[in-house]
Protein backbone atom coordinates (compact mmCIF):
# COMPACT_ATOMS: atom_id res chain seq x y z
CA UNK A 1 0.00 0.00 0.00
CA UNK A 2 1.33 3.44 -0.95
CA UNK A 3 0.89 5.99 1.86
CA UNK A 4 0.84 9.69 0.97
CA UNK A 5 0.58 12.62 3.37
CA UNK A 6 -1.31 15.43 1.63
CA UNK A 7 -0.83 19.04 2.76
CA UNK A 8 -3.27 21.77 1.78
CA UNK A 9 -2.98 23.19 -0.76
CA UNK A 10 -1.54 20.16 -2.50
CA UNK A 11 0.34 20.21 -5.81
CA UNK A 12 -1.08 17.07 -7.42
CA UNK A 13 -2.39 17.34 -10.97
CA UNK A 14 -4.95 15.35 -12.98
CA UNK A 15 -3.28 12.20 -14.23
CA UNK A 16 -0.88 11.82 -11.30
CA UNK A 17 -2.87 8.81 -10.09
CA UNK A 18 -4.56 5.88 -11.83
CA UNK A 19 -8.36 5.62 -11.78
CA UNK A 20 -9.37 5.15 -8.15
CA UNK A 21 -12.30 3.92 -6.08
CA UNK A 22 -11.91 6.03 -2.94
CA UNK A 23 -13.35 5.37 0.53
CA UNK A 24 -13.80 8.54 2.61
CA UNK A 25 -13.81 8.88 6.38
CA UNK A 26 -11.82 9.59 9.51
CA UNK A 27 -12.08 5.88 10.36
CA UNK A 28 -11.11 5.92 14.05
CA UNK A 29 -11.41 2.30 15.09
CA UNK A 30 -11.66 0.69 11.64
CA UNK A 31 -14.78 -0.96 13.10
CA UNK A 32 -17.28 -3.17 11.27
CA UNK A 33 -18.96 -0.17 9.62
CA UNK A 34 -15.66 1.29 8.45
CA UNK A 35 -14.60 -2.11 7.14
CA UNK A 36 -17.75 -2.31 5.04
CA UNK A 37 -17.05 1.10 3.48
CA UNK A 38 -13.42 0.24 2.74
CA UNK A 39 -14.17 -3.24 1.40
CA UNK A 40 -16.89 -1.80 -0.84
CA UNK A 41 -14.35 0.58 -2.41
CA UNK A 42 -11.87 -2.26 -2.88
CA UNK A 43 -14.48 -4.50 -4.51
CA UNK A 44 -15.58 -1.72 -6.90
CA UNK A 45 -11.95 -1.13 -7.85
CA UNK A 46 -11.38 -4.84 -8.52
CA UNK A 47 -14.53 -5.11 -10.63
CA UNK A 48 -13.43 -2.21 -12.84
CA UNK A 49 -9.69 -2.85 -13.05
CA UNK A 50 -8.94 0.29 -11.01
CA UNK A 51 -6.87 0.84 -7.89
CA UNK A 52 -8.47 1.18 -4.45
CA UNK A 53 -7.84 4.09 -2.08
CA UNK A 54 -8.77 5.39 1.34
CA UNK A 55 -8.76 9.08 2.22
CA UNK A 56 -8.53 9.86 5.92
CA UNK A 57 -7.61 12.96 7.91
CA UNK A 58 -5.09 13.85 10.59
CA UNK A 59 -5.42 15.17 13.25
CA UNK A 60 -9.00 14.54 14.32
CA UNK A 61 -11.17 17.37 12.93
CA UNK A 62 -12.64 18.15 16.36
CA UNK A 63 -9.20 19.23 17.58
CA UNK A 64 -8.74 21.76 14.75
CA UNK A 65 -12.33 22.98 14.87
CA UNK A 66 -12.01 23.82 18.57
CA UNK A 67 -14.42 21.18 19.85
CA UNK A 68 -11.56 19.68 21.87
CA UNK A 69 -9.07 21.96 23.64
CA UNK A 70 -6.58 19.12 24.01
CA UNK A 71 -5.67 16.09 21.93
CA UNK A 72 -8.38 13.50 21.58
CA UNK A 73 -7.97 9.96 22.90
CA UNK A 74 -8.04 7.52 20.01
CA UNK A 75 -9.26 3.99 19.38
CA UNK A 76 -6.75 3.56 16.56
CA UNK A 77 -3.91 6.10 16.39
CA UNK A 78 -2.55 6.75 12.91
CA UNK A 79 0.07 4.00 12.94
CA UNK A 80 -2.51 1.37 13.85
CA UNK A 81 -4.96 2.76 11.33
CA UNK A 82 -2.41 2.46 8.53
CA UNK A 83 -1.72 -1.20 9.33
CA UNK A 84 -5.42 -2.09 9.57
CA UNK A 85 -6.24 -0.39 6.26
CA UNK A 86 -3.31 -2.10 4.56
CA UNK A 87 -4.58 -5.46 5.88
CA UNK A 88 -7.88 -4.78 4.05
CA UNK A 89 -6.03 -4.86 0.72
CA UNK A 90 -6.04 -1.16 -0.19
CA UNK A 91 -3.60 0.22 -2.79
CA UNK A 92 -3.38 3.91 -1.80
CA UNK A 93 -3.85 5.72 1.51
CA UNK A 94 -4.19 9.51 1.42
CA UNK A 95 -3.62 11.12 4.83
CA UNK A 96 -4.90 14.66 4.47
CA UNK A 97 -3.55 17.09 7.05
CA UNK A 98 -6.68 18.62 8.59
CA UNK A 99 -5.86 22.31 9.11
CA UNK A 100 -7.93 25.44 9.51
CA UNK A 101 -7.41 26.34 5.85
CA UNK A 102 -8.45 22.85 4.74
CA UNK A 103 -11.53 23.03 6.99
CA UNK A 104 -12.56 26.26 5.19
CA UNK A 105 -12.85 24.58 1.80
CA UNK A 106 -16.37 24.75 0.44
CA UNK A 107 -17.90 21.37 -0.48
CA UNK A 108 -17.43 22.08 -4.19
CA UNK A 109 -13.77 22.95 -3.65
CA UNK A 110 -13.16 19.74 -1.69
CA UNK A 111 -14.74 17.66 -4.45
CA UNK A 112 -12.82 19.47 -7.19
CA UNK A 113 -9.42 19.51 -5.48
CA UNK A 114 -9.43 16.31 -3.42
CA UNK A 115 -11.58 13.86 -5.36
CA UNK A 116 -11.61 14.82 -9.03
CA UNK A 117 -7.93 15.81 -9.21
CA UNK A 118 -6.78 12.68 -7.35
CA UNK A 119 -8.36 10.38 -9.91
CA UNK A 120 -11.65 9.40 -8.29
CA UNK A 121 -13.86 7.30 -10.56
CA UNK A 122 -16.06 6.05 -7.73
CA UNK A 123 -16.44 7.45 -4.20
CA UNK A 124 -17.69 5.40 -1.26
CA UNK A 125 -18.64 6.69 2.20
CA UNK A 126 -21.03 6.07 5.04
CA UNK A 127 -24.52 7.56 4.99
CA UNK A 128 -23.57 10.14 7.63
CA UNK A 129 -20.30 11.32 6.09
CA UNK A 130 -19.96 15.10 5.74
CA UNK A 131 -17.32 17.31 4.11
CA UNK A 132 -16.56 20.94 3.34
CA UNK A 133 -16.92 24.05 5.46
CA UNK A 134 -19.36 23.58 8.36
CA UNK A 135 -19.93 20.02 7.09
CA UNK A 136 -22.41 21.32 4.53
CA UNK A 137 -21.43 18.65 2.04
CA UNK A 138 -23.07 15.27 2.53
CA UNK A 139 -23.80 12.10 0.61
CA UNK A 140 -27.14 13.50 -0.49
CA UNK A 141 -25.65 16.47 -2.35
CA UNK A 142 -22.41 14.81 -3.45
CA UNK A 143 -23.85 13.90 -6.91
CA UNK A 144 -24.48 17.60 -7.52
CA UNK A 145 -20.89 18.51 -6.69
CA UNK A 146 -19.51 15.52 -8.62
CA UNK A 147 -21.37 16.61 -11.76
CA UNK A 148 -20.93 13.24 -13.44
CA UNK A 149 -17.16 13.00 -12.95
CA UNK A 150 -17.38 9.95 -10.68
CA UNK A 151 -19.96 7.49 -9.41
CA UNK A 152 -21.06 7.36 -5.77
CA UNK A 153 -21.98 4.57 -3.35
CA UNK A 154 -23.48 5.35 0.05
CA UNK A 155 -23.10 2.62 2.66
CA UNK A 156 -26.01 2.42 5.10
CA UNK A 157 -25.64 2.00 8.84
CA UNK A 158 -24.22 -1.27 10.09
CA UNK A 159 -25.86 -2.81 13.15
CA UNK A 160 -24.96 -5.82 15.24
CA UNK A 161 -27.09 -8.93 14.97
CA UNK A 162 -30.25 -8.70 17.11
CA UNK A 163 -29.68 -4.97 17.64
CA UNK A 164 -30.77 -1.69 16.09
CA UNK A 165 -27.82 0.19 17.56
CA UNK A 166 -25.48 1.59 14.89
CA UNK A 167 -21.88 0.44 14.96
CA UNK A 168 -19.96 3.69 15.41
CA UNK A 169 -16.80 5.14 16.89
CA UNK A 170 -19.00 7.05 19.37
CA UNK A 171 -20.59 3.82 20.61
CA UNK A 172 -17.19 2.14 20.89
CA UNK A 173 -15.86 5.08 22.93
CA UNK A 174 -18.84 4.75 25.26
CA UNK A 175 -18.23 1.02 25.70
CA UNK A 176 -14.53 1.59 26.43
CA UNK A 177 -15.37 4.27 29.02
CA UNK A 178 -17.79 1.80 30.64
CA UNK A 179 -15.18 -0.95 30.70
CA UNK A 180 -17.30 -3.18 28.46
CA UNK A 181 -14.34 -4.48 26.48
CA UNK A 182 -16.22 -7.57 25.32
CA UNK A 183 -18.79 -5.32 23.60
CA UNK A 184 -15.92 -3.36 22.03
CA UNK A 185 -14.59 -6.61 20.56
CA UNK A 186 -17.95 -7.29 18.91
CA UNK A 187 -18.11 -3.78 17.42
CA UNK A 188 -14.55 -3.83 16.09
CA UNK A 189 -14.66 -7.39 14.84
CA UNK A 190 -11.39 -7.94 16.72
CA UNK A 191 -9.98 -7.42 20.22
CA UNK A 192 -9.30 -3.89 21.41
CA UNK A 193 -5.53 -3.39 21.64
CA UNK A 194 -3.13 -0.73 22.83
CA UNK A 195 0.63 -0.46 22.32
CA UNK A 196 3.37 0.78 24.58
CA UNK A 197 6.81 0.25 26.08
CA UNK A 198 7.65 -1.48 29.36
CA UNK A 199 9.23 1.08 31.71
CA UNK A 200 10.45 1.01 35.29
CA UNK A 201 7.80 1.59 37.94
CA UNK A 202 7.89 1.47 41.72
CA UNK A 203 8.25 -2.35 41.65
CA UNK A 204 5.66 -2.66 44.41
CA UNK A 205 3.97 -5.57 42.62
CA UNK A 206 7.18 -7.58 42.87
CA UNK A 207 7.21 -7.00 46.62
CA UNK A 208 3.64 -8.29 46.83
CA UNK A 209 4.44 -11.42 44.85
CA UNK A 210 2.85 -10.13 41.61
CA UNK A 211 5.60 -8.56 39.46
CA UNK A 212 4.03 -6.27 36.89
CA UNK A 213 5.13 -4.62 33.65
CA UNK A 214 4.46 -0.88 33.79
CA UNK A 215 3.24 0.18 30.32
CA UNK A 216 3.98 3.63 28.91
CA UNK A 217 1.53 4.16 26.06
CA UNK A 218 3.06 4.87 22.66
CA UNK A 219 0.03 6.94 21.54
CA UNK A 220 -2.99 8.65 23.13
CA UNK A 221 -5.12 5.51 23.28
CA UNK A 222 -8.44 5.44 25.06
CA UNK A 223 -8.14 3.41 28.26
CA UNK A 224 -11.02 1.64 29.98
CA UNK A 225 -11.94 2.87 33.47
CA UNK A 226 -9.88 2.07 36.55
CA UNK A 227 -10.09 -1.57 37.50
CA UNK A 228 -8.68 -5.02 36.87
CA UNK A 229 -8.97 -6.75 33.49
CA UNK A 230 -8.12 -10.11 31.97
CA UNK A 231 -5.71 -9.42 29.11
CA UNK A 232 -3.13 -10.90 26.82
CA UNK A 233 0.16 -9.15 26.11
CA UNK A 234 2.42 -9.69 23.13
CA UNK A 235 6.12 -9.69 23.98
CA UNK A 236 8.28 -10.18 20.91
CA UNK A 237 5.93 -12.20 18.74
CA UNK A 238 4.39 -14.32 21.52
CA UNK A 239 1.07 -13.71 23.27
CA UNK A 240 1.08 -14.27 27.05
CA UNK A 241 -1.96 -14.50 29.34
CA UNK A 242 -2.31 -12.09 32.22
CA UNK A 243 -4.07 -9.39 34.20
CA UNK A 244 -4.00 -5.62 33.80
CA UNK A 245 -4.59 -3.07 36.53
CA UNK A 246 -5.55 0.44 35.43
CA UNK A 247 -5.61 3.14 38.09
CA UNK A 248 -3.83 4.94 40.90
CA UNK A 249 -2.96 2.15 43.36
CA UNK A 250 -5.21 3.75 46.00
CA UNK A 251 -4.06 1.36 48.76
CA UNK A 252 -0.68 3.10 48.60
CA UNK A 253 -1.39 6.46 46.94
CA UNK A 254 -3.63 9.49 46.95
CA UNK A 255 -5.33 9.59 43.51
CA UNK A 256 -5.11 13.40 43.49
CA UNK A 257 -1.32 13.34 43.56
CA UNK A 258 -0.32 10.52 41.23
CA UNK A 259 -0.70 9.69 37.58
CA UNK A 260 -2.76 6.78 36.35
CA UNK A 261 -0.75 3.65 35.59
CA UNK A 262 -1.33 0.64 33.36
CA UNK A 263 0.34 -2.43 34.84
CA UNK A 264 0.27 -5.97 33.46
CA UNK A 265 0.94 -9.13 35.46
CA UNK A 266 1.68 -12.10 33.21
CA UNK A 267 0.85 -15.61 34.37
CA UNK A 268 3.77 -18.02 34.59
CA UNK A 269 6.22 -15.45 33.21
CA UNK A 270 9.58 -14.46 34.70
CA UNK A 271 11.53 -12.70 31.95
CA UNK A 272 12.95 -9.17 32.28
CA UNK A 273 11.34 -7.08 29.54
CA UNK A 274 12.17 -3.41 30.29
CA UNK A 275 12.30 -1.42 27.07
CA UNK A 276 10.29 -3.97 25.12
CA UNK A 277 7.51 -2.73 22.83
CA UNK A 278 4.35 -4.63 23.73
CA UNK A 279 0.70 -4.91 22.70
CA UNK A 280 -2.03 -5.31 25.32
CA UNK A 281 -5.23 -7.03 24.22
CA UNK A 282 -8.29 -6.42 26.42
CA UNK A 283 -10.51 -9.48 27.02
CA UNK A 284 -12.74 -9.06 30.11
CA UNK A 285 -13.23 -6.73 33.07
CA UNK A 286 -13.05 -8.44 36.48
CA UNK A 287 -13.67 -5.65 38.97
CA UNK A 288 -13.31 -1.96 39.73
CA UNK A 289 -10.29 -0.50 41.50
CA UNK A 290 -10.44 -0.81 45.30
CA UNK A 291 -8.66 0.73 48.26
CA UNK A 292 -7.69 -1.79 50.94
CA UNK A 293 -7.00 -1.00 54.58
CA UNK A 294 -4.46 -3.81 54.86
CA UNK A 295 -1.86 -4.94 52.34
CA UNK A 296 -2.75 -8.53 53.23
CA UNK A 297 -6.30 -7.96 52.01
CA UNK A 298 -4.97 -6.58 48.71
CA UNK A 299 -2.78 -9.68 48.23
CA UNK A 300 -5.75 -11.98 48.84
CA UNK A 301 -7.81 -10.03 46.30
CA UNK A 302 -5.00 -10.26 43.76
CA UNK A 303 -4.89 -14.03 44.28
CA UNK A 304 -8.62 -14.17 43.53
CA UNK A 305 -8.05 -12.04 40.40
CA UNK A 306 -5.34 -14.45 39.25
CA UNK A 307 -7.62 -17.44 39.77
CA UNK A 308 -10.38 -15.70 37.80
CA UNK A 309 -7.92 -15.16 34.94
CA UNK A 310 -6.70 -18.76 35.01
CA UNK A 311 -10.28 -20.02 34.98
CA UNK A 312 -11.07 -17.76 32.03
CA UNK A 313 -8.15 -19.01 29.97
CA UNK A 314 -8.94 -22.63 30.82
CA UNK A 315 -12.48 -22.08 29.55
CA UNK A 316 -11.72 -20.01 26.45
Amino acid sequence: MKVLTVHHPHSFRPGDFPPLAIALGYFDGIHLGHQKVIRTAREIAEQNGWKSAVMTFEPHPSVVLGKKKEGIELITPLGDKIKLIEALGIDYLFIVRFTSSFANLLPQQFVDQYLAVLGAKHVVAGFDYTYGKFGKGNMGNLPEYANGRFAITTVGKVVLENSEEKVSSTLIRTKIREGKVRDVERLLGRYYEIKGVVVHGEKRGRQLGFPTANIQLSDPYMLPPNGVYIVQMMVGDVWHNGLCSVGYNPTFKNPDEYEKTTEVYLLDFSETIYGEEVIVRWLRRIREEKKFDRVEDLIEEMKRDEQAARSYFEKY
